[in-house]
């Protein structure tokens, strides 16, 4: 395990996105006494709703391999939906604004530290639900066994953009931006608790 410190830029971002963090993973409801299949679903169209056209936003910034959107749609498939359905989702249209490399990594932190949290959705869901890789829990587990290195190659990048230290305001706005506007967009699907 490595003992280096995090990079100036990481401290100021999980110091600066901690009160918005906590606040929505307060409300997101899998682990509410009534979560069931159902809402599951109805969550995951939520996410694909936000993901989809915020991949698209960050494509100049990242890399295929860091997409979401098509392993959402095949758990969506594995869920009943249609491909008709999925086509005709809602799609979050108030999403944070990417106008840089310090913008995009602030979005990025969010979406590459969820990947990290759904380690433990997984496990929860296959226990809770019944619900695995193949049947509509593939997108918790998005990265499989790369999900490490994924998430330290992102924390190289980080490390790198440390050095311009002012940008990290960008940075950090831009990751509670993405918080604050995916909870908006959660809440008005109506899927928080």
């Amino acid at each position: 395990m490595s003992t280096t410190p995090p990079s100036p830029l990481l401290f100021a971002l999980r110091e600066g996105t901690r009160d918005c963090h906590k606040a929505l993973e307060a409300r997101l409801p899998f682990f509410s006494p009534g979560f069931d299949s159902a809402a599951y679903r109805r969550l995951l169209q939520a996410y694909y709703g936000f993901h989809t056209p915020l991949e698209h936003h960050l494509s100049d910034y990242q890399g295929p391999e860091r997409r979401k959107t098509a392993t959402l749609a095949r758990d969506l498939l594995a869920l009943n939906l249609s491909a008709a359905d999925i086509g005709a989702l809602p799609q979050c249209q108030a999403l944070p604004a990417i106008h840089d490399e310090a913008s995009a990594l602030g979005v990025m932190y969010v979406l590459e530290g969820s990947t990290l949290g759904g380690q433990v959705l997984k496990r929860a869901m296959a226990e809770r639900l019944g619900i695995g890789h193949d049947s509509g829990a593939a997108f918790l587990d998005v990265y499989g066994e790369l999900t490490g290195s994924y998430w330290r190659s992102f924390l190289e990048r980080l490390g790198q953009a440390s050095a311009a230290a002012p940008s990290h305001a960008i940075t950090v706005q831009a990751a509670i931006d993405t918080f604050t506007r995916f909870e908006a967009w959660l809440d008005q699907r109506n899927v928080l608790n």
